[in-house]
């Protein structure tokens, strides 16, 4: 009987909802308030300024079948951010490009010389003139992926507690604390060991790569290889170990939650004269509860999405430039010109694998929690 005054007291006193209310409308209207999405619409304002975005509407909309302002909305900040992008990063590769070509010219003219010390002079100046726009240009890339990833961080904070508390309703408190501890590792793992290890390490693999070219002999290589391989398997084991820990905590938290709500719906519809009530509304409050959980999920993975593609289009493009001037360079420029393009090239594909990395993180974290946590 305790079971049974429990469950009216969570759907009557804890969530106030009419027991003859016969619309689900209204049962997820009145869930829905239960909910303040103040704080994040704020934050949104901030990283989308020229969109009317809110994450209620936003909600309402997928929970309606309306995806098509989703759709339309990811696709213009695809379109921006791409285009952005292009015409931000335009003018750095014209530079080095220029820079590049004059210093082929200017070192194949002065190989005319017989004294070999005038090309070399002229070489190491213009590498060094190189290498500060290459290092000046990957310092910008490094602080955009960086502040892209905390604004991802503080939505993440913002979106947890808003989140946990629909999966506390639809599930039970066991996957909510369960789940929002493992978002709260993720948080501090990518502050901790992306933020303050792997960034700097692409910075100092970077500057180890293009000095090493200075020589020519080549004596550091091996030693930024070594670099490139610590930071991939960091990024590998940090996305499994994640991944591992959201699958078992799946397979136990949820199966305890769906015993003890089992109990107190049974509880409840075993309640004379209104057992039968009781038991129908109680279903449909919680499918309906989980319905809005999944919800919320998606629209939080739909702008973890929104928030990744900055700095990911940023990356990708970037990459692609500079190994595409590397590639024209190649049959008029010196070998170590050519290499130390080529490696602003792989610092830029190492970065577009942190971003990758780290949405990865709370994308796979959301659906797993979706998944498991289905009523």
């Amino acid at each position: 009987m305790k079971k049974g005054f429990l469950v009216i007291f969570l759907l009557f006193f804890l969530l106030p909802l009419n027991v003859h209310a016969t619309s689900n409308e209204d049962i997820e209207s009145k869930l829905m308030d239960k909910f303040n999405f103040s704080e994040i619409d704020g934050m949104l304002q901030e990283i989308f300024p020229n969109e009317k975005l809110t994450f209620r509407e936003v909600l309402i909309d997928l929970l309606n079948g309306d995806i098509k302002f989703s759709l339309e909305l990811f696709k213009n900040i695809v379109i921006d951010q791409f285009t952005y992008e292009l015409r931000n990063s335009r003018s750095g590769m014209i530079y080095v490009l220029l820079l590049v070509i004059i210093a082929a010219v200017f070192t194949n003219f002065s190989s005319v010389f017989k004294s070999t010390q005038v090309a070399e002079i002229s070489f190491s100046m213009l590498y060094m003139l190189l290498i500060t726009v290459c290092l000046g240009n990957f310092r910008i890339l490094v602080d955009g992926v960086s502040y892209n990833i905390e604004r991802l961080l503080e939505f993440m904070r913002l979106l947890g507690p808003v989140y946990f508390m629909a999966v506390a309703v639809s599930t039970g408190s066991a996957s909510s604390i369960a789940f929002y501890q493992i978002i709260l590792i993720v948080i501090y793992l990518i502050e901790f060991i992306i933020l303050n290890c792997i960034l700097p390490m692409i910075q100092i693999y970077l500057m180890v790569k293009i000095i090493s070219e200075l020589s020519p002999e080549i004596h550091l290589d091996k030693f930024a290889e070594l670099i490139e391989t610590i930071v991939l398997w960091v990024l590998k084991a940090l996305l499994a170990g994640i991944v591992g820990i959201n699958v078992i905590q799946g397979l136990l938290s949820p199966a305890i939650d769906s015993v003890k709500r089992s109990i107190l719906i049974k509880g409840g519809a075993a309640l004379p004269f209104i057992g039968n009530m009781v038991g129908g509304t109680s279903e449909v409050i919680l499918g309906t509860a989980v319905l809005i959980k999944n919800g919320i999920g998606v629209v939080g993975m739909l702008i973890c999405a929104m928030i990744s593609i900055a700095p990911l289009a940023q990356m990708t493009i970037t990459s692609l430039l500079y190994q595409l001037i590397a590639a024209l360079i190649q049959p008029i420029s010196d070998k170590r010109m050519v290499e130390c393009v080529g490696s602003m090239g792989t610092g830029a594909r190492m970065l577009m694998r942190v971003v990758f990395t780290t949405s990865a993180l709370f994308l796979l974290t959301i659906a797993v929690v979706a998944s498991t946590t289905g009523g």
